[in-house]
């Protein structure tokens, strides 16, 4: 493996001894980092706008010392940016950006809006990202039980020589070195993150799913047979590939399936499809992905309702509602 792993030994939590972490952005991600860190024996604040009252509350059950946005980030050592990246931008201009004086960090678990400049901190202070491999509940609960979630850690900009050293402080505080981290760049981070969701993890997986579930459909299968051949199943596939890898899943089918598998996957992923990706991972390494987001997202994300509307109303979401409440009633179906 090229890339270094650093591990609990690798890092010394006494490099925020006395320092302040300011979380802005109470979310999934940012809740469960906030009371790993809190856990691990660090002071923690919380900083949340006087209108978001579900998330005021929230982090106050939670134990949390909650401030303003702007105060958080004043009184912060390390000022962690976890809001969603739409409006990253906007809480850095209004709220953070008159406390980046030197000695300060700034600290992110994606690096869109560092990568494509819609945020430029001054030169003076540190700018670092952990980004968890997992989702936000993921973090907290492989904590709570004793282990960590990987993680990268990053450093975009080194203004004290210690950003690396407050970054793997960070990491170990959210339980990560027990797993494991390796270093990457912010745009390793962010262009390898964006191209897996929208080609592979999200965007390619549902468009795989749905071109499945209509071709035998529309050749007179019954919708239910569809969902659990190319719906229901594939979380038990996906199961045995993080188990132990692509040959260890093709080990835990059938003959028939490793042969047919093997022989007609590639027509389906045939040569437009990799073309295809290619420009996707074109998109967004130029950036031109990132201002269409923010674009759309500025004018009120009209394609983005659309999409969600339609969407939602497709026969393989219907079907699926009926089977997992038939089949499923009571139990979460990523159990079954």
């Amino acid at each position: 493996m090229a890339l270094k792993i650093f591990k609990d030994a690798d890092a010394d939590l006494s490099v925020l001894k006395g320092k302040t972490i300011a979380i802005l952005g109470y979310g999934i991600q940012g809740s469960a980092q906030a009371q790993n860190w809190r856990d691990s024996g660090l002071n923690v604040i919380v900083g949340a706008a006087d209108w978001d009252k579900q998330t005021i509350e929230r982090a106050k059950q939670d134990g949390m010392n909650v401030m303003g946005l702007s105060e958080a980030s004043a009184q912060a050592d390390v000022i962690c940016l976890l809001t969603p990246d739409m409006v990253q931008k906007k809480v850095y201009e209004e709220h953070v950006a008159k406390s980046m004086k030197p000695g300060k960090t700034l600290y992110f678990s994606h690096g869109l809006n560092i990568v494509y400049k819609f945020i430029v901190p001054p030169k003076e202070v540190d700018v670092i990202m952990v980004a968890p491999k997992s989702p936000g509940k993921r973090v907290r609960e492989t904590f709570l039980e004793g282990f960590g979630t990987p993680v990268l850690v990053s450093v975009y900009q080194d203004a004290s020589g210690n950003a690396k050293k407050t970054a793997l402080a960070l990491a170990k505080g959210l339980g990560a070195l027990r797993a494991g981290a390796f270093e990457a760049t912010f745009e390793q981070e962010t262009q390898s993150d964006l191209f897996g969701e929208q080609a592979v993890l999200c965007g390619g997986v549902t468009e795989l799913i749905k071109a499945g579930f209509d071709t035998l459909t529309q050749d007179g299968f019954a919708p239910e047979v569809a969902y659990f051949e190319v719906l229901h199943e594939l979380k038990l596939i996906m199961d045995l590939i993080q188990e132990g890898g692509l040959e260890h899943m093709w080990q835990g089918v059938s003959e028939t399936a490793r042969y047919g598998g093997r022989t007609r996957g590639p027509r389906i992923i045939g040569k437009e499809t990799r073309e295809a990706m290619k420009q996707v991972l074109k998109e967004v390494r130029d950036g031109s992905f990132a201002k269409e987001w923010l674009k759309e997202y500025e004018a009120g994300m009209p394609l983005f309702k659309k999409m969600k509307e339609e969407q939602s109303k497709l026969p393989i979401e219907t079907i699926g509602k009926e089977i997992r409440e038939t089949f499923f009633k009571g139990k979460k179906e990523a159990k079954c």
